[in-house]
Parts: structure tokens; sequence; C-alpha cells
């Protein structure tokens, strides 16, 4: 049996967020003494508004510093809408965490989709494929992109990204960066990082709360059933943590560990 993910329970997400936070400046730090940039990729539903509880917060002192200007921030999935629409996951990582940092802060480098490629989910995800080249190394000096972390969500059917339980997309093993056209949840047209990408990485958090997430949270832990969440957990062991309440985990038997780095 390999190493397994950790699963840290709090009451709720005010406990969550400090925790969450110490978490993330963890990975920050590693990554700045690495390659001297932190580079991560978040997801949208509710993980901005968790996240932004966590980061917003005031620093602790010199150990509990948000560096911004050291942050490279990407997209583990986008949706082909124009940047300022409502499904845009980019409107509301910037509504909910980018445009509540104060004037005076340093500001990170956010790499969006390209609006010039909506018509064509395909030519989107090409396109969002090459910034990672450019900003990872050249595609053939490395098989996959490595991020320092990504910041994930789960959905009620346990999909993560846009990877989606079932779909033909979760045995993609080429492409860094793959469109969706038939997306289950609206809106349809994605593109999503691939699931070799996610595995690649060296930290992997999931943020999952409510009583709503408790059944599949079951699934996801019990089962596992090919979840595409149950397939990181599996492709990353002890390198993934979910950051829970305990309505989400309410009744699961999965063990639950105190928070420490």
């Amino acid at each position: 049996m390999g190493k397994q993910a950790n699963l840290y329970a709090f009451p709720d997400t005010t406990a969550l967020a400090p925790a969450l936070r110490t978490y993330v400046i963890a990975c920050q730090d590693a990554g700045i003494q690495r390659h001297g940039v932190f580079k991560v990729a978040v997801s949208g539903g509710s993980l901005p508004k968790t996240l932004a509880q966590a980061l917003l917060a005031p620093s602790k002192g010199d150990s509990d510093k948000v560096k911004w200007e050291k942050w490279e921030i990407f997209f583990a999935d986008e949706r082909a809408v124009p940047l300022d629409h409502a499904d845009s996951n980019y409107a509301l990582l910037k509504a909910e965490l980018l445009d509540k940092l104060s004037a005076d802060t340093p500001q990170p480098t956010v790499h969006t989709i390209d609006p010039e490629q909506l018509g064509d989910t395909q030519e989107l995800a090409d396109q969002y494929e090459q910034v990672l080249v450019r900003s990872f190394a050249s595609r053939d000096s490395v098989k996959l992109p490595i991020f320092d972390l990504l910041l994930l969500g789960c959905g009620p059917d346990g999909h993560t990204c846009s990877l989606f339980p079932g779909h033909e997309l979760l045995r993609e093993t080429t492409a860094w960066v793959a469109p969706i056209e038939d997306s289950p949840k609206p809106p349809p047209r994605r593109i999503t990082l691939t699931l070799p990408v996610v595995n690649h990485a060296v930290r992997v958090a999931f943020v999952a709360t409510g009583g709503g997430k408790k059944e599949i949270m079951k699934e996801i832990f019990e089962q596992g059933n090919g979840l595409p969440c149950a397939l990181v957990n599996e492709g990353t062991g002890d390198r993934c943590s979910w950051f829970v309440d305990n309505p989400a985990v309410e009744g699961v038997s999965y063990p639950k560990r105190p928070f420490s780095l």
C-alpha cells in the first residue's frame, strides 16, 4: 500500500482558512527556494472565496508572508467565455481575490486564456499549452510541467478541473491542456489541465466544504470508482492534501488527521 492522501477536517471554513494559508505559504516558499518563483494553478467554484479568506488575512510575521510578486498563477481549467463573463474562472478569481489586493501590494503574474481563440476550443487549449511551455521549459526538454501547487475543488459528481467521471479526457496521456466540448456541467465548452499534469505537481490541495459533499466524499475516499478526484488521490499519494469542513466528511470512515506540515 503506497502513501495516501492527507485528509484535514476543520469545524468550519473560518478554522480551515488559516491552515490552508500555512500550507500555501509553505508551498510558495519551497517553490521560490527551488526556482525563484511560485507556479500555482487554481480552479473555480467555491475555491477562490476560501482562498481569499486564507490569503488576504493579515500576516503574522516573516514566515507568514504571501509573496505575491513571486506568484505565477495559471488556471487548472477555464471556460471558453470572455474574461469578464460570469462563467469565467479568471473573472471569479479576480473578483474574489485579485481585486482585493491593496494598491501597494506587488501584483502576481496571471496567465489567462487568449480571448481571441474562444471560437475554437482546440486552438484555445493549444495556445494555453504554449503558455505553459514558455513558462516551464520547451516541450522537448520536459515531458510534463511540474507545478509547485495545484489548488482544486471537488464537484458533487467527483469531478475536478474540467475532468468529469467516465469522460474520455481521463485517458489523455500526451497533451498538457485539452479541450472539452461536452462538459456535463454548463458551460459545455472549456479547456482543462490533463490528469498526468495534475498528478505530476509537487503538491495538490483540494478544498471541499459543506454537507452537500459528504456522499461524494464517501465514494472518493472509500470506493474510488475511477472518479477524477480519486484518480488524483491515487496518482499523488501523500503529495495530496484535502482541506475540508466537518459537514463535508460526515460519515466518511477514511482517517482524518490533525493539520501539521
